[in-house]
């Protein structure tokens, strides 16, 4: 038995981001195991402290009689899996993380929450005995023990909460027939499920579709793999309604026949409710959930389950790839080319790359499903390193892709049209609602109007914490939607005091309002971040307009992901270019991704769909694509460009982002770090080969109340960067090098500043 562990200490700072040994007490052997939370004593004053057991050994390393003993196991902690303490350290190694954040991150649930335990009565007397017991309730006058033996006559077990609540008792009244052995209070653990709802409206096992021949080549292809052995990862490639769900289906199915578990990845908690549905009439109790919506206690009990092996499939966003199952076999990112799998607090990991990892780990294979790939996986499965299948046809008998018209915006203007809505989109929309069929109006921008400015001095009201204009809203208030700030809308300009502020701009709360006017017959819904923030609020509204509740539904890009409503026949996309000209070299990239899959909204059951793009910027190279449903010709053109202008995937784009709330120590921090990185550069071959760009300012400046200034390298040669050519470029090491140089120069850790690095790999 091992007589150390080593351990994490839970401090996010470089000093003492390493693995300090510790003594395990006799009385502790049994119970300290790589990926427990220990309660150790640290520094020189000996301050109890927590971390995370990361190994186990038998050799000290130096003098056993110096090190200090393990002080007991952390009360209510949860434990980290050995693989997952391995993903942790791979993370941190990858993205420049402490092991201490990383350990965070693999942890959703890192907290032991109160279990919940339903208690019962229950009868342990015969009939006859229990009417005597009756007889001298009824002598004594004892009414409320007289109510609980009736009811115990009809149903010898009754729970505890409805004794109280309807037979009106008290636990005085209960407790004397407990001590007399009339009765027994039993207690029974129950996991807090919140599949249950999802449970309820389905039944398990219900008949699996015809599939079609691109279909089943897929299945056949990846599951015959499977059974030789071979673990990779797969790109399925289908347009929108093609039946990809239905593959990961015929997937899951084929894996769990083999005693193993897997992990389903969706972007958004939008699908929750769609997905859930579909698989729990097919999976029926073996398949949960999670996401950032659930309670903690619901957090925690799934993923108890998970760690049982009660449950089978973990569907949820980029946290749910943390899902402690032990006999993992599959993992599946639908949707892959999302960008919310790329996660925005450090470590700053991808779910796609990490996921593979872990499979790599568990002996799993990796499934990619999007109707528009991220060109990323494009490339690697055009060069034969990802498994690849086309789906061209959809899965729906006589369901075909929605005819698509693109409407100048320029032109409805000088033809003297100055509505949001073209004046093709407005027929559309009175035809389709004659027809009784639905309609969804997709707009990229939540709130009544994007900014409020003076027509005085022409300033616009900006949030006094980030570099960014208030967003209006119909509640008279204006909001910042990156910190949250907000204020009432003022009667004058701050700057002028002029009383003629005007809002300009377009968002989905002031589109609601113009379809509510324009055709006040028809029922509406918006769904976007504000009416989805109570917990619940995706599934009311998709339940309700899947009901035909109501014949309008408007929303931002949430609503344009994997949902499948038969009765939507017309899709209006009012606001093309919004993310066209973003300052993000995917920014024509996610414009195709986000057209494309609004486009596959419309016309998914055998009635026609039809779609209308409005835009500024009618002949772009990706609106023109997205009409045309044309992903290679869409992909021909942008690989292209990357390879022109040498961004991922044709190259590695590193940043290196130094924050501080003071924006002279920004300044300063980086110009130190671009000055070092240029010495660094003339004495290292390897690093020679790499591109400064910079530093210049975040796209972002200031962003609650902290300012932020990018420092961009690129290379051709992944391995550079990641240190795998055996130079000195890991993230980590290289993240650590820098603030050591800046703690040395200023004495102190950071001085205001902080440093972060963020990644892109091809």
């Amino acid at each position: 038995m091992a007589e150390f562990a080593h351990v994490i200490i839970d401090i996010s700072h470089e000093k003492v981001d390493r693995p300090f040994t510790y003594r395990i007490p006799e009385h502790l052997k049994d119970q300290v195991h790589a990926g427990c939370l220990v309660d150790v004593p640290f520094g020189k004053g000996n301050r109890v402290r927590s971390g995370y057991v990361v190994d186990l050994s038998d050799q000290a390393g130096y003098e056993p009689s110096k090190i200090k003993g393990i002080a007991g196991i952390h009360a209510g902690s949860v434990s980290a899996e050995s693989q997952l303490i391995q993903v942790a350290w791979w993370m941190k190694e990858r993205y420049g993380a402490t092991m201490n954040q990383a350990l965070k991150t693999v942890l959703p649930v890192k907290q032991q929450i109160r279990q919940v335990n339903r208690r019962f009565l229950r009868c342990l007397l015969p009939p006859d005995d229990l009417k005597k017991e009756m007889e001298i309730a009824v002598r004594k006058g004892y009414k409320a023990r007289e109510r609980l033996l009736g009811a115990l006559a009809h149903t010898p077990v009754i729970p505890y909460d409805m004794a109280v609540s309807q037979l009106n008792l008290s636990p005085s009244s209960i407790r004397p027939l407990a001590e007399q052995g009339v009765i027994a209070i039993d207690s029974e653990f129950i996991y807090r499920n919140p599949a249950q709802g999802f449970l309820a409206e389905g039944e398990e096992g219900s008949p699996a579709i015809t599939l079609n021949d691109q279909q089943q080549a897929a299945i056949s292809q990846i599951c015959g793999q499977y059974d030789a052995g071979i673990r990779k990862t797969y790109l399925i490639h289908g347009i929108t309604g093609s039946g990809k769900t239905e593959i990961y289906m015929e997937l899951i199915d084929h894996v769990r026949s083999k005693g193993k578990q897997v992990i389903l990845l969706i972007p958004e908690i939008s699908l929750t409710y769609q997905t859930m549905m579909r698989f729990c009439r097919r999976f029926g109790s073996q398949v949960s959930f999670i996401n950032s919506k659930l309670s903690a206690g619901e957090k925690y009990d799934q993923f108890e389950r998970a760690r049982k092996g009660e449950i089978q499939i973990m569907i949820g966003p980029r946290s749910a790839l943390f899902t402690p199952f032990k006999q993992l076999g599959l993992i599946i990112i639908d949707e892959e080319h999302e960008g919310a799998y790329k996660s925005e607090l450090t470590p700053r990991y991808h779910a796609r790359e990490t996921a593979q990892y872990r499979a790599s780990l568990c002996q799993a294979s990796v499934v990619l499903g999007s109707a528009t790939p991220s060109v990323e996986s494009y490339s690697k499965a055009e060069s034969g390193l990802y498994g690849y299948f086309r789906i061209t046809r959809r899965a729906k008998a006589n369901s075909v892709l929605p005819q698509v018209q693109v409407v100048d915006m320029r032109r409805e203007l000088k033809e003297g049209n100055r509505s949001v809505f073209s004046r093709k989109l407005q027929h559309r929309i009175e035809e389709t609602l004659k027809r009784r069929e639905q309609v969804i109006l997709f707009l990229n921008r939540r709130g009544y109007s994007q900014f409020l400015s003076c027509r005085s001095c022409g300033d616009a009201i900006k949030c006094p914490h980030c570099d960014v204009t208030l967003t209006l809203h119909q509640n008279h208030r204006l909001v910042c939607h990156y910190c949250g700030y907000q204020i009432p809308r003022p009667k004058e300009c701050p700057s002028c005091q002029s009383p003629y502020l005007a809002p300009f701009g377009t968002g989905t709360e002031k589109i609601e309002a113009m379809v509510r006017e324009a055709f006040p017959g028809a029922g509406v819904l918006r769904m976007d971040l504000d009416t989805t923030s109570k917990k619940g609020g995706h599934e009311e509204i998709l339940a309700a307009f899947g009901s035909h509740k109501a014949d309008i539904l408007i929303g931002t890009q949430m609503i344009v992901k994997g949902h499948d409503f038969p009765a939507v026949t017309l899709v209006g996309i009012l606001a093309a270019d919004l993310s066209l000209y973003a300052p993000d070299y995917r920014c024509g990239e996610r414009t195709f991704q986000l057209l494309t899959q609004a486009a596959g909204r419309a016309g998914r059951d055998e009635r026609p769909g039809e779609v209308i793009i409005q835009t500024y910027s009618p002949d772009h190279y990706c609106i023109q694509a997205a009409a045309a449903q044309d992903y290679e010709g869409f992909y021909q053109k942008e690989i292209a460009y990357r390879k022109l202008l040498g961004y991922p995937p044709a190259s590695v784009l590193m940043t290196l982002t130094v924050s501080s709330l003071e924006e002279p120590m920004a300044e300063k921090a980086m110009g130190m770090i671009g000055l070092w990185m240029k010495e660094f550069m003339a004495q290292d071959e390897l690093a020679s080969r790499l591109q400064l760009i910079g530093p210049v300012n975040a796209p972002i400046y200031k962003l609650n109340d902290i300012y932020r200034k990018i420092l961009y390298m690129k290379c051709n040669n992944c391995a550079i960067i990641s240190g795998e050519d055996g130079g000195q470029w890991s993230p980590y090491r290289m993240l650590t090098a820098v603030r050591r140089r800046l703690e040395e120069r200023w004495k102190t850790a950071g001085a205001g500043g902080t440093v972060s690095l963020l990644f892109d790999f091809p």
